[in-house]
């Protein structure tokens, strides 16, 4: 024993290296391959994985000797979708009654599991990464759930989480309560500078990747036809919010559906408007100025408004407008649904897509939103979004092309992250 230690002591002193073993090589034959940066598919692609990485990608390539192959030359194969806008500890709230009773009826434990399927819900979908914006009351679950992923406890994407975002006092259910009652609340309650700058250092301490901040509530036309707001921070408290998240090293999402909350949240400094239905000419034209990103989350406001009424059915046709002129203008859009707005087990999040190519984007546009267009909002290009030498395996597949009919990626066949399979329904 001592005399092993010896020699293991002797060849570190030497600046020599044990020899690790090699990584498995996995060749995977892609028949159309959308790379996810590319203005044309590649036909007949060989891509090489070593680990969780991409070695190399050759337009008709051959598989080294001795490499595990994956056959997808019937299929198209793409970038591991990504959905920037997501509630995995949320259920459904079409009403407030459905809202009120998962935070009052069910225990956060509980809603953990259901986290943990939804996980694997949107993972069977071919979406290999999530932004979760908020746990809707569940405190710092989607911290654990993160780790839980990372360390390969359960499947599911891996996790940029938001935990328990913020808005001031009154203005987030559960509201209408007796006031003799100590309810729980969906978000973290923040009242003046000093705590919107606490409350921030607290959620990064507890595990957050971003902020969020609810920017506005109360979605009302005026006489001109813009869809104004209630806002709900003073300019200080918003831009301390995002003063301090910034200064920490991190990125900030608001939750903006009106004018006026957009044009607030612009002035903050935010990264991303999310929602975003009254945007004007003038705002986008600020995005467009300022580099801020735009994820419109149009699934959820279809799903909703049918049950919610009031001006709910008009604002999805005010953000078809929205989105044609945001389009038009060049603002940076980034793929995101709001998916448990939405129930996780009702509508696929491949939705988005259709309407992003109903409402003027082409289907390669779309796929960018949601490949390395959210790769880049992520701060993740370095390693996401594309299909290319360096960067993680994170693929998925689909029958047919996607180019030519978008709902192709309502059902994804094949799902791999950073090297492993998850489903694979080419064999």
């Amino acid at each position: 024993m001592h005399r092993w230690f010896a020699v293991i002591l002797s060849v570190a002193a030497l600046g020599w290296r044990v020899a690790e073993p090699a990584q498995k090589q996995i060749a995977v034959r892609a028949g159309r391959l959308i790379d996810g940066k590319g203005d044309q598919p590649v036909s007949q692609a060989l891509i090489l994985i070593e680990g969780q990485r991409i070695v190399s990608v050759t337009p008709g390539g051959a598989p080294p000797a001795g490499a595990e192959v994956i056959d997808l030359s019937r299929a198209t194969v793409l970038p591991g979708l990504i959905d920037t806008h997501t509630h995995v500890l949320l259920n459904e709230d079409v009403t407030q009654e459905q809202y009120d009773e998962q935070l009052l009826k069910q225990s956060i434990p509980y809603r953990a599991i259901l986290a943990a399927r939804n996980a694997r819900i949107a993972l069977d979908h071919g979406f290999t990464t999530l932004r979760d914006l908020e746990t809707e009351g569940a405190m710092y679950a989607d911290v654990d759930l993160k780790t839980a992923i990372d360390r390969g406890e359960v499947p599911g994407p891996r996790l940029f989480v938001s935990t328990r975002a913020m808005a001031p006092t009154g203005m987030y259910p559960l509201l209408g309560y007796s006031w003799e009652l100590e309810l729980p609340h969906g978000v973290q309650v923040v009242d003046g500078v000093e705590n919107a700058r606490l409350a921030v250092r607290e959620q990064i301490a507890h595990g957050a990747d971003w902020i969020k901040f609810y920017a506005d509530r109360g979605y009302f036309y005026g006489p001109e036809g813009v869809l104004h707001s209630h806002v709900n921070f003073t300019e200080d408290e918003a831009r301390a919010i995002v003063g301090e998240t910034h200064r920490l090293g991190h990125r900030v999402a608001a939750h903006a559906i009106g004018s006026d909350g957009i044009a607030a949240a612009l002035r903050a400094g935010v990264d991303s408007i999310e929602h975003g239905d009254g945007m004007t000419e003038a705002e986008a034209d600020e995005m467009v100025q300022k580099g801020t990103y735009w994820v419109p989350t149009i699934t959820v406001g279809a799903a909703v408004a049918p049950g919610r009424g009031g001006n709910w059915q008009k604002m999805v046709e005010t953000e078809r407008q929205t989105f044609q002129r945001a389009l038009k203008k060049g603002v940076k859009i980034a793929f995101g649904t709001d998916v448990g707005g939405f129930a996780w087990t009702r509508i696929n999040q491949a939705q988005e897509f259709h309407y992003y190519v109903e409402y003027g984007m082409t289907p390669l546009q779309a796929i960018r939103t949601a490949t390395s267009g959210a790769a880049e909002l992520l701060g993740c290009a370095d390693r996401l979004g594309t299909i290319e030498a360096g960067k993680l395996a994170d693929l998925v597949a689909v029958a047919g092309d996607p180019l030519a009919d978008i709902t192709r990626l309502d059902h994804v066949g094949f799902v791999m992250k950073e090297g492993v399979v998850y489903k694979n329904e080419f064999k």
